[in-house]
């Protein structure tokens, strides 16, 4: 159902802005925002700032504006460019949707972002200038795609239970001990679902201990891409979280807290005050992606509305639409254990208040309430006409 202006700007107080980070494709409706005669000179306004705070960090000249107008897709070697234009087209969404229809980032009761979306929603939080977010993670983007031409990812996944995270934590340890290749766990997407990282022949060696050691409902899946290591020890190996820990330590801002409350995918919680950012951002580069917790801490709350910013949001709403998919399964199953999780889903929509006395579990039945907008895809069905 189409989202109008005064119904989105009515839910405000109930929404949360939620940022994507990286991924194999990166321009999503970005060019189309470009074009639009209203929309473009914001797009390529902040596109063009990009571009120079990339070349003063890199050394190297780049043209977004360019890149977005031929539709020139992003790649593993041109990472660095990607972090640019993402973190631009969502700057870019946030304020259109200010200048045209008044819905201002503060008027929403928090901000979440994965991977990269948590630095893109410090930025709007105004925690940090771009600038100064932006450099340091540009200048060691180098490091991480030069580590990223023998890494695999993993997807590990239960078709049945939830995994069982220690023991997959522990196979990562004896797997990387066998002096093969590091391998690690870069994101926790759900109980029965993690990410996995491995350099060289690793990864194939975590998945054959795995059969021997899991049940035969745990699978993995090899992703064909290539990817950053970031959020794994992997970086270590060119002491990237140390040398972005320093530049950290004096780049301008952070000492004050966000505009709005920031889920963290770092914590898994609203962990930012007025100037722990920099401890908080240090964990960033090298340890897993919380994003379960985040989801959990999502539906605990009195969120509502989540409005997806980036070019073409995937990894959240993915979660949430399969999240959504199996509860509407079990809640639509004859039998006892239907009736009951229909009945506390009632409850639960009809007096939100009550949720958050009931356990975590049971507030995972507002998942199928809650409401998705795509922003790119919003700014342009209600664009103004040329």
């Amino acid at each position: 159902m189409r989202v109008t202006e005064s119904e989105l700007s009515d839910k405000m107080s109930e929404a949360a802005f939620a940022f994507r980070g990286y991924n194999v494709t990166n321009l999503g409706r970005t060019p189309e925002l470009l074009e639009h005669p209203a929309y473009g000179p914001i797009v390529e306004k902040h596109l063009k700032e990009a571009s120079e705070i990339y070349t003063a960090a890199t050394l190297q000249r780049i043209d977004l504006v360019k890149r977005v107008r031929l539709r020139e897709e992003t790649c593993l070697e041109t990472y660095s460019e990607a972090i640019s234009l993402i973190t631009a087209a969502e700057a870019a969404q946030l304020e259109i949707l200010n200048e045209f229809f008044g819905i201002e980032f503060t008027q929403a009761s928090r901000a979440l972002g994965y991977s990269l979306g948590e630095i893109s929603a410090l930025i709007a939080a105004e925690v940090y200038e771009a600038e100064a977010l932006l450099t340091p993670i540009l200048k060691l983007a180098g490091d991480c795609v030069e580590l990223a031409q023998n890494i695999q990812m993993g997807i590990v996944f239960s078709r049945g239970p939830e995994l069982d995270l220690p023991a997959i934590e522990k196979l990562c340890v004896e797997t990387t001990a066998r002096n093969q290749g590091t391998v690690c766990i870069s994101s926790f997407i759900a109980p029965n679902t993690v990410l996995i990282l491995g350099q060289g022949g690793a990864i194939d060696l975590f998945r054959e201990a795995m059969k021997k050691r899991f049940n035969r409902q745990v699978h993995f899946k090899k992703n064909p891409d290539k990817w950053p290591p970031i959020h794994t020890a992997i970086v270590r190996q060119r002491n990237v979280p140390d040398r972005a820990s320093v530049m950290l330590e004096t780049v301008p801002g952070g000492m004050k807290a966000p505009t709005i409350p920031i889920i963290s995918c770092i914590t898994g919680t609203e962990s930012y005050n007025d100037y722990n950012s920099r401890a908080i951002l240090y964990d960033w580069v090298d340890h897993p992606q919380k994003l379960w917790s985040v989801i959990e801490r999502v539906l605990a709350t009195d969120i509502h509305t989540l409005i997806h910013v980036g070019p073409d949001p995937n990894i959240i709403p993915a979660t949430l639409g399969r999240l959504s998919m199996n509860i509407e399964s079990q809640l639509n199953a004859r039998s006892i254990s239907g009736f009951s999780l229909r009945a506390v889903s009632s409850i639960v929509q009809s007096r939100p208040w009550l949720a958050k006395y009931l356990s975590k579990n049971a507030s995972l039945l507002r998942t199928p309430l809650i409401e998705n907008v795509i922003l790119e895809d919003w700014l342009l069905e209600n664009a103004p006409s040329a």
